[in-house]
């Protein structure tokens, strides 16, 4: 920025002592520097605003100019019949010569994105709808739930599959460690079956990047190239695409935002499958995992039962519900008058609920 500075100190200089010696108004030294500096002040003030102004709307805005004034001389010349000593014909000139560079000049700077190379590119291409990119890494493959999301169409667009994943997969699948091995060939049986679905684009692209060493890093410049997005379940590479630009589609964020929510007083359906660790209480599961710690209902075990949940626990480890059994004899009696609405209203259904 000192540059900047300087360059603008050496430019009122200049523009002053211009000013001091060709004099070019009567008053004397003192106001034609003084005429100058003013001059000088108020083309840096615009050269600061032009400097914030993207490039291609200057650019946009000087030849809207440029084609303003070739029209205005064009109709000019065009009016050589009239009567040139009338001073409405002087006056229709004049006004044609200011307004035509005007309205280029505005409309010029308003559209000049249309001169990006992008938007000029996007000129010559066929017309149709643009196609969207969805790409995948390594970890949302293995982990197999994208499979499921692509069959409720809830995916649009094309997935693509770089080349450069598809052999970590094969690395993976040719493991030594059966584990490793195992992951390996359920991700390519993943892309198997998504490539079988009727209404999926699939694309196996070979575009790969030789300087970038780190898959991580050729995805982020892949979904650079693409326009696209990454899919992941991958919270690194969630992190360093954000960071640089990109945007992503993370399946754990999707799995937790499409857990409903527990309430305290709702009635939940659930299986008793062990006892607990403090004096007659029982412990279920939800279909997700989440533990749910049951009062009086020690004597359940193995039995499905109706429960009201009392709290629910956000702990490091997840989600922990606990609720309390009420024996059938009692429910009239204990159960609070909302909860005996709700179960007069509807029967209760499995809820699931947010894990981390």
């Amino acid at each position: 920025m000192a540059w900047f500075a300087l360059a603008r100190v050496l430019f009122v200089a200049a523009v002053a002592y211009a000013g001091a010696v060709l004099q070019p108004f009567p008053g004397g030294l003192p106001a034609n520097v003084g005429f100058a500096l003013v001059l000088a002040a108020l083309v840096v003030v615009f050269e600061s605003r032009l400097r914030e102004t993207a490039i291609s709307r200057v650019l946009g805005a000087l030849i809207g100019c440029s084609i303003g004034l070739f029209i205005a001389h064009a109709i000019g010349s065009g009016l050589f019949w009239a009567n040139n000593g009338d001073r409405r014909v002087e006056f229709l000139d004049s006004f044609i010569l200011i307004v035509l560079p005007y309205l280029g000049l505005v409309l010029g700077g308003k559209h000049g994105e249309w001169l990006e190379p992008a938007r000029l590119v996007s000129l010559f291409r066929a017309t149709g709808p643009q196609r969207r990119y969805k790409i995948l890494d390594t970890s949302v493959i293995i982990d197999g739930r994208i499979a499921d999301v692509c069959e409720t169409g809830f995916i649009d667009g094309t997935l693509v599959i770089p080349q450069f994943v598809l052999k970590e997969l094969q690395l993976v699948a040719d493991s030594a460690d059966g584990l490793k091995r195992n992951r390996g060939r359920r991700g390519l049986d993943i892309l198997q079956k998504i490539q079988k679905m009727s209404g999926i684009d699939v694309m196996i692209s070979d575009m790969d990047f030789p300087d970038v060493k780190e898959v991580d890093l050729k995805l982020i410049e892949l979904a650079r190239t693409l326009q696209g997005k990454i899919v992941t379940n991958d919270f690194n590479l969630n992190k360093v695409a954000q960071l640089r630009g990109v945007d992503v589609l993370n399946v754990n964020e999707l799995a937790n935002s499409l857990k409903p929510v527990v309430l305290p007083g709702e009635i939940m359906k659930v299986f008793i499958l062990k006892e607990g660790k403090e004096y007659n209480q029982g412990v279920a599961y939800l279909d997700d995992g989440t533990m749910v710690v049951v009062d009086n209902a020690r004597k359940m075990i193995s039995k499905t039962i109706d429960i009201v949940v009392t709290s629910v626990l956000q702990t490091t480890a997840g989600k922990m519900i606990f609720g309390r059994y009420i024996e059938a004899g009692m429910q009239s009696a204990a159960a609070p008058p909302a909860v005996e609405r709700a179960r007069s209203a509807s029967p209760a259904a499995p809820v699931q609920t947010q894990q981390t």
